[in-house]
């Protein structure tokens, strides 16, 4: 009982002390924000009686234990439901999403597409208080220098009267409004599109949509042209060469004996196209273009920037995918560190073991595909790694693995 108590006691002193550290850093904030010309009015607003969040730091902190297949991944974001409701909700909009798309030359499925992936076209824009979230993800440390720009931004917004500090609610890592826009994004690219002289991307459907396709303009958008349709590939086709970085023009693609999966002819772009196999060389295969890396500045996942493809086609009638689901099951995080380890000490480099399928890593299962004869798509496949496994086994028992040096550093991680 007296270590259980003393525990308790000890758990309290913590907490306190915690406390008093996060109110220590906030007053040294608040005179930072103030020194950058943000109001009192604003900073007692926004930040008067504000404490550390703790299920922001648990979401934060929290890690997907699977990683997901495009093929669950699709079907639990692009549903009949979803495409039926955001059909109705471009019939609804149809004058706004007609104007937005003349005036920045965005299909309005595009950004149809984006709204129904973000927040369920506005049915879950995120309820934590924005401010609160920032200052927590701030004082963790963990990435702390950017959650702080975020919150001086947030505290910017309100003070030039966009929102009311409490009326500021959004995603726990200060994501907000239809669009899911952070502080930064809505201060760069955000726009006033009702004309009321404040944006108001929660309540204000022309600020939110204007907003997006601002960002998306901006960013490189090429009017008249796809993000991502669904191919055949040839038969004997060097999978080698679906990845995103390799791009060559679609008349190339076309004298390759590439087609499009329905069929019809391959559209003609200005820049050049990549090919890209989200599960692998038994799944579908998608040519991807120029917009598809303006989608990829807005969220750093292939599978959502397909989605985002798949979801506007769907939206204009466009038939479902072609092409085969790909290998089923998914490899957990501690899976995929366990085959780069393996592969590191098979001689093929994967960098430091994170968990993580960062371009390193696929390199590095194209290498050892290649080498063994496997259809080298760089796929984490749950036989590639029974495959690689089976290799390595082999490999202690003959006493061949490659000696293991010091620390490598993985290039920066995409995700799946």
């Amino acid at each position: 009982m007296r270590s259980v108590l003393f525990l308790l006691a000890a758990l309290a002193m913590a907490s306190v002390h915690a406390e008093s550290d996060f109110d220590s850093w906030l007053a040294d904030f608040r005179k930072e924000a103030a020194a950058q010309g943000i109001s009192v009015a604003t900073l007692d607003a926004a930040l008067t009686g504000v404490m550390p969040v703790e299920r922001v730091i648990e979401l934060d902190r929290r890690q997907p234990e699977f990683l997901q297949t495009f093929a669950d991944y699709l079907g639990r974001r692009v549903t009949p439901t979803q495409v039926a409701r955001g059909q109705a909700l471009m019939a609804e909009h149809a004058a706004l999403l007609d104007a937005v798309e003349q005036q920045y030359g965005i299909p309005k499925a595009v950004l149809v597409a984006f709204w129904g992936l973000e927040t369920n076209y506005g049915a879950t824009l995120g309820s934590l208080n924005i401010p609160a979230s920032l200052a927590t993800l701030a004082f963790d440390g963990r990435r702390s220098a950017f959650f702080r720009s975020q919150l001086l931004d947030a505290l910017r917004i309100i003070d030039a009267g966009h929102v009311a500090a409490i009326d500021m609610n959004g995603s726990w890592a200060g994501a907000m409004g239809h669009m899911q826009f952070m502080p930064s994004t809505f201060r760069a690219y955000a726009v006033d599109a009702d004309g009321d002289a404040r944006i108001d991307l929660w309540q204000s459907l022309p600020d939110a949509m204007h907003s997006a396709a601002n960002y998306l303009g901006r960013a490189g958008w090429r009017a008249g042209e796809p993000v991502a349709l669904e191919v055949r590939l040839p038969e004997g086709f060097d999978w080698r060469k679906a990845r995103v970085a390799h791009r060559l023009p679609v008349a190339e693609w076309t004298a390759r004996g590439v087609q499009a999966a329905d069929g019809a002819a391959l559209p003609m772009v200005a820049g050049p196209s990549g090919i890209v196999l989200p599960q692998g060389w038994q799944g579908p295969a998608f040519m991807v273009f120029d917009n598809f890396d303006v989608v990829m500045q807005w969220n750093r996942s292939v599978n959502y920037a397909l989605a985002v493809a798949q979801m506007a086609h769907a939206l204009v009638g466009g038939s479902t995918l072609i092409g085969g689901a790909g290998e089923a099951g998914a490899l957990s995080i501690v899976q995929v560190e366990m085959l780069q380890r393996e592969l590191n000490e098979l001689g093929f480099d994967t960098g430091t073991p994170d968990g993580l399928l960062g371009p390193r890593t696929q390199s590095a299962i194209r290498r050892y595909q290649v080498v063994h004869g496997l259809p080298a798509d760089g796929y984490p496949a749950p036989s590639l790694l029974a495959h690689v496994e089976q290799a390595h086994a082999a490999a202690v028992k003959a006493g061949k693995l490659a000696p293991v040096s010091g620390p490598t550093f993985a290039e920066p991680a995409s995700q799946p």
